[in-house]
């Protein structure tokens, strides 16, 4: 069963959506995340993908306050991501409440700690975030760009351990365009990993594309803040799985 995964985006303690990656295309959807994510958990929705951008843009996590209220209200499995560059980073997250945790720029920047955190933790606590703009790695809330290969770069971790994947085609992010599906078969096909498909999600016959291609989960944001997709659509699609 594919894992149906909306996503929820942290500036200032708010519900945000950005296009492209862009701090200035940043657009409010709600003040209070703990109300959207009930919403999400009232229909039938299992797991949340909660990125603190502040965190990813400052290097440190900054909404971990956020982290700890959806937590708290709400039973949904987080992963959580954005500015997780540390030990400490990584259990404070956990301690608040994460499920999971998604590993990105520190994954370019230092391999061996994320070996190291894998091995510690468990592949199924953390997620590799493999973010990219033709097909190269970006990191620091996607402001800086590494000359790492997308596809490389996940069979490299696939040997060093990591089971599960997100990865953002970044072009796509946030234009209800449609997702890179040649991009996730490509993926899908040589490192057999388990895909978390993100970024331009545009209406639900998307959804049940990457369903079809083998992809793992699907992260949904703007398009159910823009009314592209339903809630009731997403209950309808988890309750026949």
């Amino acid at each position: 069963m594919m894992r149906i995964i909306p996503a929820i985006d942290i500036i200032e303690g708010k519900c945000v959506r950005l296009s492209k990656g862009d701090y200035t295309t940043k657009k409010i959807y709600n003040e209070d995340p703990v109300e959207v994510a009930k919403e999400f958990e009232d229909y039938g929705i299992q797991f949340l993908h909660l990125v603190d951008l502040d965190g990813a843009k400052s290097k440190h996590i900054v909404n971990q306050k956020v982290l700890e209220n959806i937590a708290k209200e709400t039973s949904l499995k987080i992963d959580f991501g954005g500015g997780l560059k540390t030990e400490k980073d990584i259990e404070a997250a956990f301690n608040s409440g994460a499920a999971q945790i998604t590993i990105g720029s520190i994954a370019i920047q230092n391999p061996e700690f994320c070996y190291k955190m894998i091995k510690k933790y468990g592949p199924e606590k953390i997620i590799l975030g493999a973010d990219c703009d033709n097909r190269k790695i970006k990191t620091s809330g996607w402001l800086e760009e590494s000359n790492r290969e997308v596809v490389d770069f996940i069979q490299n971790y696939k040997k060093n351990g990591i089971l599960n994947v997100i990865c953002t085609d970044i072009s796509k992010d946030g234009m209800l365009a449609g997702p890179s599906k040649e991009l996730y078969v490509e993926i899908i096909d040589k490192t057999s990993v388990r895909l978390i498909a993100s970024g331009g999600i545009s209406g639900i016959e998307d959804v049940y594309m990457m369903k079809e291609i083998g992809c793992a989960g699907t992260i949904i944001g703007k398009a159910i803040y823009e009314g592209k997709i339903q809630l009731n659509e997403l209950k309808k699609l988890i309750e026949n799985a």
